[in-house]
């Protein structure tokens, strides 16, 4: 940033102890995962690097997104798998694109994730130490990135070595995660109030009326998709994963009213 410094939410989030549920299909098994909290601060220029982040000579800085307002989902350590990782991803893709605040667009940063990996003894109730990987701009890639990682941090540990708890890389060139910088704890990052914004509160009667006005979400949707069209749930499942798919669906079993075989159709 510019102004060398970030305007964050930090201390009053919208939003805290919440919780999304996902669906397991191999286990067929609901989870309730965490949400720690839900802030809104301003995005950062990024880094455009010659070649990949660890052989380029030189570095660019792209301010286009800097100062942009983004929210930050932080969830509780309660996802134990990659593919845990990967579907919650989705689901949370799949709300926002629902909810019309954001297009989900990984390839363009629209939605990015920051990982975080720490492994522990079996029946252990002390996290290990964690590592952080930033800004990872698919599901595949976060897939990877974690499964990487666990297996790294394991052999560590098997090895009777500490996992140093720091940022890193995910070279998607190499499919390795490569050491970056220290991972500062919360108090170095120094909070205070930005003097020059105002305390803003919000009255009970806007956010009843905004509640009240929340678009369809895609659990309702699914539950409505298998009520009236007669599909099986799995087909729901898939239908209602992006609201462009589930707005396509509708549209043409108003035009053709055999929905069995347009979902059939539509998923191939």
């Amino acid at each position: 940033l510019p102004k060398a410094y970030q305007i964050s939410q930090y201390d009053l989030p919208l939003g805290r102890n919440g919780y999304m549920e996902i669906f397991l299909p191999e286990s067929q098994e609901r989870r309730r995962i965490g949400i720690t909290r839900v802030h809104i601060e301003e995005d950062a220029g990024k880094l455009v690097h010659e070649r990949d982040i660890a052989s380029s000579s030189y570095s660019l800085v792209d301010y286009n997104r800097c100062g942009i307002p983004l929210a930050e989902v932080v969830t509780e350590p309660d996802l134990h798998s990659s593919e845990e990782a990967r579907i919650f991803l989705m689901k949370l893709r799949s709300i926002v694109q629902h909810l019309g605040v954001c297009d989900g667009n990984m390839e363009e940063g629209s939605l990015r994730s920051d990982v975080n990996i720490s492994i522990r003894k079996a029946k252990s109730r002390n996290l290990g130490t964690k590592t952080e990987v930033k800004n990872l701009n698919s599901f595949r890639a976060v897939k990877k990135t974690l499964q990487f990682e666990v297996a790294r941090q394991k052999k560590l540990l098997n090895e009777g070595k500490k996992v140093i708890q720091e940022t890193r890389h995910w070279d998607e060139s190499k499919n390795i995660t490569l050491s970056m910088r220290s991972k500062e704890e919360a108090h170095d990052y120094r909070y205070f109030p930005e003097p020059d914004l105002l305390p803003l509160k919000v009255d009970v009667k806007i956010i009843d009326e905004i509640r009240k006005n929340l678009p369809e979400l895609p659990e309702a949707r699914r539950e409505r998709f298998v009520k009236n069209y007669q599909i099986p749930r799995y087909d729901a499942e898939i239908l209602t994963s992006s609201k462009s798919l589930g707005d396509y669906y509708e549209k043409a079993t108003s035009l053709y009213h055999n929905s069995k075989v347009l979902s059939n159709w539509i998923m191939g």
